[in-house]
C-alpha cells in the first residue's frame, strides 16, 4: 500500500467515534449474514451492543474513543477474522497524511462502510475485509449488515394479477451489481396473505423468470481503446466526485517469481505521480490497493476550484491516466517504495494476519489464492528492479484491461464523457499489440491484442457441492503461541448466483430470513453465566475477489470450553434446519425487512458516492443487475408476497447442510474446517498449561452436536410498547413535567438558535435538551444521552466499576418487567439501534430511529425505562466481568497493545482508570458497587440529552416531556468532589523511555510517543487557564502592529484568540501539518516506516489532554524511526510552518466540515456538551462560527498551540515494543520480579494495555 494522506482531528466539539476501518476486538456474540445486491445502508437494529470483548480503556488515548471502553454502536464489523486479510485490498495513504483518522465524528460515508460491505459479499468490504455485525451473546445485534435492499414503492404496476416491472433504462449488456445485506430487524407479525393476491403458479414463474431493472441513472460506455467508463451523478457529497480508475490485474496474475510485483507497482506508479501531487493544493484526496483480481487507484475530490472556479476533473483524470499508463519506474522511487512495502510487510504480520492467511490457504488450496496474497515476499520483494517491474506493468496495464468510474455532482453527462474521451483516447492507440500473460503454455511465438480478463478472479474452486468432490479433508490445526482463544472455521464453497431475475432476489431474501433466525435463537438461547462459546458466527457470503460464494460457520470460545462451544453451535443449526423457522418469525423478519426498505428507499439521496461507487465496482466481479433504492424496495414489495414459508426453510436448510449432514454420504463436504488454538492455557490455580487438540477431537465434538436431542422453537411475545397509554398519564400526573428556564441568566424557556436551527430546554427535572430538526435524512433520527464522569469517577476502592457496570447493564439487556429477549425485538420492531459506552469522561446512550411507526417515541420510551427501571442481574454482571478478565489476559499476546500500556502507566502516573482493570480490581468489584458507580451517574442535572433527526417541534418536544420529563428529579450534589485527582507522572523520570519484547515467531516493532496538552478549552492537568494568556498576547501583538496588515484580518484574529475553541482549532490544524511532516520525513524521506501518524486527545470534562505518535518499523529501524519523529516534533521552530502548508490544513478540516454538516451524527456530536455545567465554554458560537474560526487561524496562533504541547525530553514519553525469536534476549530487566506484581506473563517487561492496532490508513 503506498500512502499519503491527511491527517488530524476535526476536533471542534464532536463526541469522537471509532473510524469505520479499524479493528475491534471479538467477543461473545453471534452473527448471521447474508448478501443481497442493491447499495443502500440501514440502522443497525438491536438493543445495546458491545464489542464483545472489552475495547481497551484507553483506546481515546490514541484518537479513538468510541473504541475506547465503547459499547458500540458502529463497530467496524472487522471482527470476524474469516478471510479477513487486511493484506487483500491495500490502501493507500491519501494524499495529505492520515485524513479521516480520529476524526471526530464518523460521516454518513464512513457508517455506510460500517453498514453496508459495497462487495456482493456481506462478510467483505471494499477494502477486503470482514464486515460481520458482531454481537454479545446476550446483545445480539439483528441484521448487522446494513446495506439493504432499498425499498420504495412505485414502478410496479400491477395488471390483474401479474406484476409488471417498468422499463428502466438499461446499459451495456456487462451486468453491474454488487451486494449488501438486508437490514437486521425482527418486526411484529402481519398477515401477508392480506397484503398480496395470489399468483397462479404459470404467472408466478413467468414474473419470477423477468429480469430486475438496471440503475436508471448509471451510464456506460467504452473508449476505443476499450478503456471502459460509467458514470453516475450523485450530490452527496455537494460539489466533490469520486474518480476510480480499476486496473484488472492483482496478485492472482503474478507468476511465481513475481509475488508481491502488482502491489509494487501500485505503490511505484501512485506515489510517483507529479500529476498527482499537483492536486494536492486542491482539496482533494487520493488513494490507492491491490487484492486479489484489481488494482484501484482513486481520488476524491471538488468538483471545481474554490477561488477561480476551474473545472478539476480533467486534472484528476489525467492524473489517473498518468498514474495507471504512464508511470515513471525511476529507481530512486522503486527503492523508496521497496522500503516502505518490507515496512508495511511486517506492519501487518500481526498473529490476526497470520490466522487469515492460514484460513485461505485451507480454504483455497486447490488454487493460487491460497498462495499469492498481496503483499507479497519479503525475498522477491528485495530483487526486483525497475525493468521487472515495468515488464509487469506492461502485460497488464492498457485501456482494454481497466474500468473508469465517476461517481459525484455531476450535471452533464456529456461533457464528463468529453473530458474522458479527450484524456484517455490516444492512450495505447498506438500499440494495440503486446505480449500477453506469461505462462509456461503460453506460446510466446504469438502475438495477441490486448484484451480485458472475462471472468474475475481467474482460477478453478473445488465447489463443496453433492457429488463434486469425495476426498474428505480432515481438519487443520493452526497452533500459535499469540493466540488467546479457540476458534473454530467450517468452510462451504459453492459457486455464485448472480442476482438478475426476480426470482433469485427472492432467493436471497429467504436465504436472509431463515439466517436471521438462527442469529437471534443462538443469542436469546444462551445467557448462563458462563455460555460454551464466546462468539458464534454464521456468514453466507458472496465475494468477488475469490470468485465463489461461501458459508462460514465460525465458533469461537475459551479453550477449555471447546468441545461443548462446537457441540452447541451444530446443535442450533441443526435444530434450524430440521425444524425451520416458525410463521410468527417469517412474518416478523418480513415485516422488517419491508420496513426497513421503504426506510431507505426514502434516503436515496443520502448515499455517499463512494459507497456507490464501490458497489457497483464490486458487482464487475459478480454478475448482478445494479439497482437503485427506489427500484430495490419495489421489488422486494414485489416479491415479498410471493414467498412461502416451506420455501424459507428448504432454501435455507440447503445452506446449512454441510453441517447440519456432517458425514453423510448426500452431504455437500465442508470446503475446509480449521481450527485456530493458542500452544498454552491458563487454568485457574494452576497457571499456564500446554493446550492439546487432534483433529479426531474436533470431528467428534461436531458429530456430538448431530446426536443430541432437540426440539422445535417456540414463538416469542413481542411487546408493542414499554410504557401504556395509561401509565404514561399516571407519570405525567406524578412529575408533572415541564420546560424550565436554562439557567437563572437566562429567563425563557426555549432557546432557539435561527441560523444553526438549534433549540435548547431545560427539564423541571434538571434534565438539559438540545435538539435540531433536520432533513438530511429523510424520516430518521438519533438521540445521544451524555452523563458526565464516565471513568474518571472510579474510586481506588472500584477501580474498573464503570466499564464493567456499563457492559454488566448491556449484558443484562433487561427494563422493567420485560425479558432481555421482549426489549431486543421491541427494538427491531421498531427499527431502534441502542448503543451504550464508558470512556474516561461519560458514559453515553446512543440511538437511532426511524420515525416510522412511532419509532422515536418507542426509543424515548426505551431510554425512559433504562434510566428509571433498569434490572440488573447477578449473570449478566458475571459474563462482563469474566469477558474483562479474558481481555486482559489476551493484551500480552498483542505488541501493540502490550507497548501502549507500558507507555499509558508510565504518563499517567500508574492510574487504572486509562487502562484496563486487573484481574485484582476485577476481582474486587460486586454487582452492587458497578451497579452504584454507574447509576449515581444518572442524574438529573448531571445529563444532556441530544435529537437530531426529520420530526417536527411538536413532535419532539411531547416525547421529551413524557419520556424525558417524567424521570424522577434528582440532583448531582457531591460526585464531582468525590474525583480521585489525575495526574501525569513528574518528570524527568526513568520510565519515559521504555521497551517491550515479546517473543513470537517473526519478527515485528512498533512504538509509541506522547506527552501531555491542554484540553480542548485551554485547561490543563495542573490548573492553568491559557485562554487568559492567549487573551493577553493578542492584545499586545494588536497594539504593537497596528498600522500592520488588514484590520480586517485583525478583528478575525481577535476574535479566535478570545474565543474558547482557540485551542481545539488551532491544535486540529497542528495535527494536520505534524502529520504531514511525519509522512514526508519519517516514511517518504528516510524510508524508516510504512505507517506513521500523530493524533490528538483533548478532552472536554477533564483537564487534561495528550497528543501521541504512532509509528510501525522493523527491529533494526524503529529507534532509529522514533529518533526521527521526535525530531519532527520539535522541529517547528527550526522549520518554520509554511503558508502553504496552514492552507493546505485548513482546506482538509473545512472540506471534511462540509462534508460532514448533512450526518445526523456529526450533529450529535457538535451538539455534545453544549449545556454541560462541567463544559462552561462550549456555546452556540463553537458550531456557528467554526467555520470562520478555522479561516482566521494564522501562523502565530499555530505556533501558540504548540508551546503548550510539551515535547521536550523531559516532557515527552516513549516505548518501543520489538518482537520476535529473539527478542528481550539481550535484556537485563527482572521478569520474575515484575511478574510478582500486578503484570501479565509473557511480555518483557509486564504490562497490559489499550488495542492501538496498527491501522489500515485512507
Amino acid at each position: 500500500m503506498a500512502t499519503s494522506s491527511s491527517s488530524s482531528v476535526m476536533s471542534g466539539i464532536q463526541v469522537p467515534q471509532s473510524r469505520w476501518d479499524s479493528s475491534v476486538s471479538k467477543g461473545r456474540r453471534s452473527m448471521v449474514r447474508v448478501n443481497i445486491p442493491v447499495p443502500a445502508p440501514s440502522f443497525p437494529l438491536t438493543r445495546f451492543h458491545l464489542p464483545s470483548v472489552p475495547a481497551p480503556a484507553a483506546v481515546r488515548w490514541l484518537g479513538d474513543v468510541r473504541d475506547g471502553n465503547s459499547i458500540e454502536l458502529y463497530q467496524n464489523g472487522n471482527n470476524n477474522t474469516v478471510r479477513k486479510l487486511k493484506m487483500m485490498k491495500k490502501k493507500k495513504k491519501s494524499d495529505a497524511p492520515k485524513a479521516w483518522k480520529g476524526s471526530a465524528s464518523v460521516s454518513r460515508s464512513q457508517q455506510l462502510k460500517t453498514w453496508v460491505p459495497c462487495c456482493s459479499s456481506l462478510s467483505r468490504n471494499c477494502y477486503g475485509k470482514t464486515t460481520p455485525f458482531p454481537t454479545s451473546t446476550s446483545t445480539p445485534r439483528f441484521f448487522r449488515q446494513k446495506s439493504c435492499f432499498p425499498l420504495s414503492a412505485h414502478t410496479f404496476k400491477t395488471h390483474g394479477n401479474r406484476i409488471q416491472p417498468l422499463c428502466a433504462t438499461v446499459g451495456p449488456d456487462e451486468p453491474h451489481a454488487a451486494s449488501t445485506a438486508l437490514p437486521d430487524a425482527l418486526l411484529e407479525k402481519q398477515d401477508f396473505d392480506s397484503l398480496y393476491p395470489q399468483l397462479q403458479t404459470a404467472e408466478l414463474e413467468g414474473f419470477l423468470s423477468t429480469e430486475l431493472p438496471s440503475h436508471p441513472k448509471l451510464h456506460r460506455g467504452q473508449l476505443k481503446n476499450g478503456l471502459r467508463y460509467l458514470i453516475l451523478p450523485n450530490k452527496v457529497p455537494a460539489n466533490r466526485l469520486e474518480a476510480h480508475m480499476e486496473v484488472h490485474v492483482g496478485s492472482i496474475d503474478e507468476e511465481d517469481d513475481e509475488q508481491g510485483i502488482a502491489h509494487m507497482i501500485e505503490h511505484v506508479a501512485f506515489l510517483g505521480s507529479k500529476r498527482r501531487e499537483k492536486l494536492l493544493g486542491t482539496g482533494a484526496r487520493s488513494n490507492a490497493y491491490t487484492d486479489f483480481h484489481h488494482t484501484v487507484f482513486h481520488i476524491h475530490s471538488p468538483t471545481s476550484t474554490k477561488d477561480a472556479d476551474e473545472d478539476l476533473l480533467p486534472l484528476v483524470l489525467e492524473a489517473l491516466n498518468e498514474i495507471a499508463f504512464h508511470p515513471k519506474f525511476l529507481s530512486s522511487r522503486v527503492e523508496k517504495e521497496r522500503r516502505a512495502i518490507l515496512s508495511e510487510l511486517q506492519m501487518m504480520n500481526t498473529i490476526e494476519y497470520r490466522v487469515d492467511c492460514q484460513l485461505l490457504q485451507h480454504l483455497h488450496s486447490e488454487n493460487k489464492l491460497s498462495k499469492r496474497f498481496p503483499i507479497g515476499l519479503e525475498e522477491q520483494i528485495k530483487k526486483w528492479d525497475a525493468d521487472k517491474i515495468r515488464k509487469f506493468h506492461e502485460r497488464w496495464y492498457f485501456p482494454a484491461n481497466a474500468t473508469l468510474y465517476i461517481v459525484g455532482d455531476i450535471n452533464n453527462i456529456s461533457k464528463t464523457i468529453n473530458q474522458i474521451e479527450a484524456v484517455f483516447e490516444q492512450t495505447d492507440l498506438e500499440n494495440e499489440t503486446a505480449s500477453p500473460p506469461t505462462s509456461s503454455a503460453f506460446d510466446h511465438s504469438k502475438v495477441l491484442k490486448k484484451e480485458r480478463h472475462a471472468v474475475r478472479p481467474p482460477i478453478k474452486h473445488n465447489w463443496s457441492l453433492p457429488g463434486h468432490k469425495t476426498d474428505v479433508k480432515p481438519p487443520q490445526i493452526f497452533q500459535h503461541e499469540l493466540l488467546q482463544n479457540f476458534s473454530i472455521n467450517m468452510f462451504c464453497k459453492i459457486p455464485v448466483t448472480k442476482v438478475r431475475t426476480f426470482r433469485d432476489l427472492r432467493n436471497v431474501l429467504m436465504k436472509r430470513i431463515f439466517l436471521s433466525a438462527l442469529h437471534f435463537r443462538i443469542n436469546s438461547r444462551y445467557k448462563s453465566s458462563n455460555p460454551p462459546f464466546t462468539s458464534v458466527e454464521l456468514d453466507h457470503s458472496d465475494s468477488g475477489r475469490e470468485g465463489c460464494t461461501v458459508t462460514t460457520l465460525t465458533v469461537t470460545a475459551e479453550p477449555k470450553n471447546w468441545q461443548n462451544a462446537i457441540k452447541v453451535a451444530v446443535q442450533e443449526v441443526r435444530r434450524l434446519k430440521e425444524f425451520g423457522v416458525t410463521k410468527g418469525e417469517l412474518t416478523r423478519y418480513m415485516d422488517a425487512l419491508l420496513k426497513d426498505s421503504e426506510h431507505l428507499a426514502a434516503m436515496i439521496d443520502n448515499v455517499s458516492s463512494v459507497d456507490n461507487l464501490d458497489f457497483i465496482m464490486e458487482s464487475d466481479a459478480l454478475g448482478h443487475i445494479v439497482m437503485d433504492q427506489t427500484q430495490g424496495h419495489e421489488c422486494l414489495m414485489a416479491v415479498a408476497g410471493t414467498v412461502t414459508l416451506e420455501e424459507v426453510n428448504s432454501i435455507g436448510a440447503q445452506v446449512l447442510e454441510f453441517i447440519s449432514d456432517f458425514g453423510k454420504p448426500t452431504a455437500p463436504l465442508p470446503a475446509a474446517v480449521v481450527a485456530c488454538v493458542p500452544n498454552k492455557v491458563h487454568v485457574d490455580g494452576i497457571g499456564e498449561t500446554e493446550f492439546k487438540i487432534t483433529s479426531t477431537e474436533i470431528i467428534s465434538a461436531i458429530k456430538s452436536g448431530l446426536i443430541e436431542p432437540i426440539e422445535a422453537e417456540p414463538e416469542l411475545e413481542v411487546p408493542k410498547e414499554l410504557i401504556s397509554p395509561q401509565q404514561l398519564q399516571e407519570l405525567r400526573m406524578q412529575q408533572r413535567p415541564s420546560f424550565i428556564p436554562l439557567s437563572p441568566e437566562i429567563s425563557v424557556t426555549k432557546l432557539q438558535d435561527k441560523e444553526t436551527g438549534i433549540t435548547q430546554l431545560r427539564l423541571s427535572n434538571g434534565i438539559p435538551v438540545n435538539y435540531k430538526i433536520s432533513k438530511n435524512e429523510a424520516r430518521g433520527g438519533v438521540m445521544r444521552l451524555i452523563v458526565g464522569g464516565g471513568r474518571a469517577a472510579e474510586s481506588s476502592n472500584s477501580k474498573g466499576a464503570v466499564v464493567v457496570g456499563v457492559r454488566t447493564l448491556s449484558e443484562g439487556g433487561r427494563v422493567g418487567n420485560f425479558s432481555r429477549e421482549q426489549v431486543e425485538l421491541f427494538c427491531v420492531n421498531h427499527l431502534i439501534n441502542c448503543s451504550l459506552e464508558s470512556t474516561e469522561e461519560f458514559i453515553a446512550m446512543e440511538f437511532r430511529f426511524t420515525l416510522r411507526d412511532n419509532g422515536m417515541r418507542a426509543a424515548f420510551q426505551l431510554l425512559h425505562m433504562v434510566l428509571e427501571h433498569s434490572v440488573w442481574v447477578e449473570d449478566a454482571f458475571d459474563r462482563a466481568r469474566q469477558l474483562y478478565l479474558s481481555y486482559y489476559r489476551s493484551i500480552p499476546k498483542s505488541l501493540e497493545r502490550s507497548t501502549a500500556h507500558k507507555l499509558m502507566l508510565a504518563m499517567m502516573n500508574d492510574d487504572e482508570r486509562f487502562v484496563e482493570p486487573t484481574p485484582k480490581s476485577l476481582q474486587n468489584l460486586t454487582l452492587n458497587s458497578v451497579k452504584d458507580a454507574v447509576m449515581n451517574q444518572f442524574v438529573g442535572d448531571n445529563m444532556e440529552v441530544s435529537i437530531v433527526g426529520d420530526f417536527s417541534e411538536e413532535e419532539i418536544e411531547s416525547c421529551i416531556l413524557d419520556y424525558l420529563g417524567t424521570v424522577r428529579a434528582s440532583r448531582n450534589s457531591e460526585s464531582e468532589h468525590e474525583f480521585s485527582p489525575i495526574l501525569f507522572r513528574t518528570s524527568p523520570s526513568d520510565l519515559q523511555s521504555q521497551q517491550v519484547f515479546l517473543k513470537d515467531s517473526d519478527e515485528r516493532a512498533c512504538a509509541y510517543i506522547a506527552g501531555p496538552a491542554p484540553n480542548r478549552w485551554g485547561f490543563t492537568i495542573d490548573g492553568k487557564d491559557l485562554l487568559e494568556s492567549v487573551a493577553d498576547i493578542a492584545v499586545a501583538d494588536e497594539a504593537q502592529f497596528h498600522h500592520e496588515g488588514n484590520d480586517v484580518q485583525k478583528d478575525l484574529q481577535r476574535k479566535l484568540r478570545s474565543h474558547p475553541l482557540f485551542f481545539g482549532i488551532t491544535l486540529g490544524l497542528l495535527a494536520e501539518v505534524i502529520n504531514s511532516r511525519l509522512f514526508t520525513t519519517v516514511r517518504d524521506s528516510l524510508g524508516l516506516t510504512y505507517d506513521v501518524s500523530f493524533e490528538l486527545n483533548l478532552f472536554d470534562r477533564l483537564k487534561l489532554g495528550w497528543y501521541v505518535v504512532s509509528v510501525t518499523s522493523t527491529p533494526s529501524k524503529v529507534y532509529k524511526a522514533v529518533d526521527a519523529c521526535k525530531n519532527v516534533l520539535r522541529g517547528l521552530h527550526s522549520n518554520k510552518i509554511s503558508p502553504r502548508e496552514l492552507e493546505r490544513a485548513k482546506r482538509t478540516l473545512l472540506m471534511r466540515h462540509e462534508a460532514e454538516i448533512k450526518s445526523n451524527a456529526y450533529w450529535l456530536g457538535l451538539l455534545a456538551h453544549l449545556q454541560a455545567s462541567s463544559v462552561p465554554r462550549k456555546g452556540i458560537s463553537c458550531i456557528k462560527e467554526l467555520t470562520s474560526l478555522y479561516e482566521a487561524a494564522s501562523i502565530e496562533d499555530i505556533y501558540l498551540a504548540y508551546e503548550q504541547l510539551k515535547v521536550d525530553e523531559d516532557s515527552l514519553y516513549s516505548c518501543i515494543g520489538i518482537a520476535g525469536a529473539n527478542a528481550g534476549d539481550d535484556t537485563t530487566d527482572s521478569l520474575e520480579e515484575e511478574e510478582s506484581g500486578e503484570g501479565i506473563q509473557g511480555v518483557i517487561p509486564v504490562g497490559r494495555g489499550l488495542s492501538t492496532m496498527t491501522r489500515p490508513t485512507t
